[in-house]
């Protein structure tokens, strides 16, 4: 191995510690938005009661952050047992020994589902009756999950995203995704998957400031059973979102190597 390797394994291995340690939230803007609670001082009242859209629906809309940077190294941070497939198994344990070098990030690709909403940066949910849509801050993305009773195509074209609906199950939004392209990781820690992903999400809203996501992950081409992680966030009140462009070529790669 080159010394230039060495040092960009070990910036890498570096950087996946300080994310997983704390997450690096960057917004410019502060303000107080309307229809916040607040507490006596002024302060976002964050254990306040969940909100309802006009639709007696809960409100999942806010600017969202995950409570831990550790599920972007290792979406099984919590102890699962993931049921790899021996292929898979291999594969995740080669992206483990060598710390994730060549992950789709390095080469500005998108994160997709569901390791988009796992870095530790902001994303905002805008919630209609007929459909949700997710911005998220990293590389100026979006995500579109259709709630107006359609069902997922048959045959859907492969996109990064692939293709969501939703339906309301109580206080719940039950999210189901599939016709995903194979070309992004679960996670940062290199969990991978196939064509064959199906995605199933559950978004809870405790209350105004928090919010618990339960992903379980489907595919057959990679693991022997469906398998679940729950993620926490908190909600990042009083603030916009702020553009985050990947520019090619100024990834941390060939910064080193420069």
């Amino acid at each position: 191995m080159t010394s230039c390797a060495r040092l960009v394994r070990t910036a890498f291995a570096a950087a996946i510690l300080i994310l997983a340690a704390k997450p690096v939230p960057a917004q410019w803007i502060k303000l107080p938005l309307p229809g916040t609670p607040r507490l006596s001082d002024g302060k976002p009242d964050l254990a306040a009661p969940a909100p309802k859209a006009p639709d007696g629906k809960p409100d999942l809309s806010g600017i969202w952050l995950v409570a831990s940077g550790r599920y972007i190294a290792n979406l099984a941070a919590d102890g699962i047992d993931v049921p790899f497939r021996p292929e898979a198994a291999a594969l995740y344990r080669h992206r483990q020994e060598t710390h994730s070098i060549g992950r789709p990030t390095e080469r500005c690709l998108p994160h997709a589902v569901p390791d988009a909403a796992l870095v530790p940066y902001p994303f905002k949910i805008l919630q209609t009756p007929r459909q949700l849509v997710v911005l998220f801050e990293p590389f100026i993305d979006y995500r579109q999950i259709f709630t107006d009773g359609r069902a997922l195509p048959v045959d859907p074209l492969p996109t990064w995203m692939g293709y969501s609906v939703g339906r309301w199950e109580g206080d719940t939004l039950v999210v189901d995704s599939r016709g995903f392209n194979d070309q992004t990781w679960l996670d940062d820690g290199g969990h991978p998957h196939s064509d064959a992903l199906h995605v199933v999400e559950r978004f809870h809203r405790r209350s105004f400031g928090r919010m618990e996501l339960q992903i379980t992950i489907d595919d057959p081409k990679m693991y022997t059973k469906a398998w679940t992680a729950t993620v926490p966030y908190d909600l990042v009140p009083d603030t916009e979102l702020i553009e985050y462009v990947c520019e090619n070529e100024k990834d941390l790669v060939h910064m080193v190597g420069k």
